[in-house]
């Protein structure tokens, strides 16, 4: 009877570490149950650690905005529990047999994919985020990689991702600041690349949040000459600081007034209701306008004169391959381009406050949770 009982309990302590379930990790984070839920602990597994694969310690995690709109259902509704975050930076603690360019011990980060299809013309052109079989996002989405299990994202203290979805991170990187590159740095690098921006352009970014103050620095570095466009006058000294040659207060008409046909390239990062086509009527001709903030709740009706506007182009633009990513990523680095950020504990309610602060616009520029200190009282 007691040799019984010793199995018994070497099998649940097995269990307990993960090292059932054949070869599963043990993972905790935090959760939300429902769009009116709270962030709570949650301890769940992911996926065994394939041949292709690399484990990673989460230090780590930027809160989006978009995380936002997930938690609480505003773009469709959202499977839960729900662990978010999709900006995160580690430490790679295990590696599988195939892998080649990460070893234990490498800082690395995950965005927003962890994996595509590889071989459909997009990802064949580094554009996994337009994968024609569907990207596999890091959190809120099956994965049909591994029997369509519901991804967690990096509000926890481990994931698994392979490696070609990791990004490899300097030693030498500031490593509290680097994960909202994952997605405020390529959302905005991206499209500031694809229209070409250059030394002089005359450059607008409208949103002066997460992603707009990364757009600010990119444009700034590369010799724009940059307008901010927000709704409060609390950032107009911030705007300034980073290399802002001019900021106008949207709710101030005489702030407006002069500006059409004047900019080159507008980025809008707005994630709420607005006119683009206010913005459309400030390009030159041959200008263009990208637009990655994402509303809520509400849908973005871009008037259909936005369209016709004589020789102006209004395009989307989301995320960034991975090689695109990563090359953001290592020009960021050398040029000390990072987010600012306040680092939060890992604690549900600290989350729950920050989402709310978020929600109302008094976070400058990015909250950061310290995934170190999850186990702290």
């Amino acid at each position: 009877m007691k040799k019984v009982f010793g199995l018994l309990t070497i099998c649940l302590l097995f269990s307990n570490m993960g090292w059932a379930q054949e070869g599963r990790i043990p993972a905790k984070g935090f959760a939300v149950d429902s769009k009116e839920g709270h962030f709570h602990p949650y301890e769940f597994t992911r996926h065994a650690v394939g041949d292709n694969d690399v484990l990673i310690e989460i230090l780590y995690a930027g809160i989006c905005h978009s995380d936002l709109h997930s938690v609480w259902s505003e773009h469709g509704e959202s499977r839960y529990p729900m662990v978010p975050g999709h900006e995160i930076v580690g430490r790679v603690i295990q590696t599988g047999n195939n892998v080649t360019k990460f070893k234990v011990g490498d800082y690395a980060g995950v965005g927003c994919m962890v994996n595509s299809c590889g071989h459909c013309a997009s990802c064949e052109a580094d554009m996994e985020q337009a994968c024609e079989e569907g990207s596999v996002y890091t959190y809120g989405f099956p994965d049909r990689f591994h029997e369509n299990e519901i991804t967690m994202g990096g509000y926890s203290d481990r994931i698994v991702v392979s490696e070609d979805f990791v990004l490899k991170v300097s030693a030498d990187a500031d490593m509290k600041r680097v994960a909202p590159l994952l997605c405020a740095g390529i959302t905005t690098w991206s499209p500031i690349h694809f229209s070409n921006v250059k030394k002089g352009d005359k450059v607008g970014v409208a949103g002066f949040g997460g992603l707009g103050h990364m757009a600010v620095q990119y444009a700034v570095q590369m010799g724009a000459e940059v307008t901010v466009f927000d709704i409060t006058e609390e950032k107009r000294k911030d705007a300034s600081r980073m290399g802002a040659s001019r900021y106008v207060n949207v709710t101030n008409p005489k702030e407006l007034k002069g500006l059409n046909n004047s900019l080159d390239f507008i980025i809008s990062t707005i994630p709420a209701d607005y006119s683009p086509l206010m913005y459309v009527n400030m390009l030159k001709k041959g200008g263009e306008m990208a637009i990655v903030g994402l509303p809520g709740n509400s849908n973005l009706n871009i008037a259909s004169m936005a369209f016709v506007a004589p020789n102006r182009k209004v395009y989307g633009s989301f995320i960034g391959g991975i090689k695109e990513t990563q090359e953001m990523l290592d020009y960021s680095i050398a040029h000390n381009i990072y987010p600012e950020v306040e680092i939060i504990s890992a604690n549900g309610k600290e989350i729950d406050k920050a989402y709310q602060n978020v929600l109302d616009g008094k976070v400058k520029f990015r909250y950061v949770i310290d995934m170190s200190t999850m186990n702290n009282k």
